[in-house]
């Protein structure tokens, strides 16, 4: 057994939760914030089979797209602030990263 740990941004989230639902995959949905952007996403967790593990892979593949975003830079630390003009950069962003991790047992109360 395994379980699929995948942090996924925000805008995937749902179409992915419906997606792996469809197929008879249980997640359990958890609200995180990412680090280099300091943005929301969301991390889920899947229980399967090893022998499901890349349907469920396939599955977050093709629901997990990536996409460029502008976003302004944060301001430096110790500077002076006065002369930084934040330009917007592109970054891309989506897409899936993805653990897995093995299950010695499994419980459920």
């Amino acid at each position: 057994m395994k379980l699929i740990m995948a942090v996924v941004q925000d805008k995937d989230s749902n179409r992915l939760v419906n997606a792996l639902g469809e197929k008879d995959f249980q997640t359990t949905k958890l609200a995180t914030t990412g680090g280099f952007l300091k943005e929301g996403n969301t991390t889920l967790m899947v229980g399967c089979n090893d022998d499901e593990v890349d349907n469920a892979l396939e599955i977050i593949k093709d629901n997990c797209s990536h996409r460029e975003q502008m976003v302004a830079p944060i301001s430096p630390m110790g500077g002076n602030a006065d002369s930084y003009i934040p330009r917007p950069v592109k970054v891309e962003v989506g897409g899936a990263t993805v653990f897995i991790l093995p299950i010695e047992s499994f419980y459920q109360f």
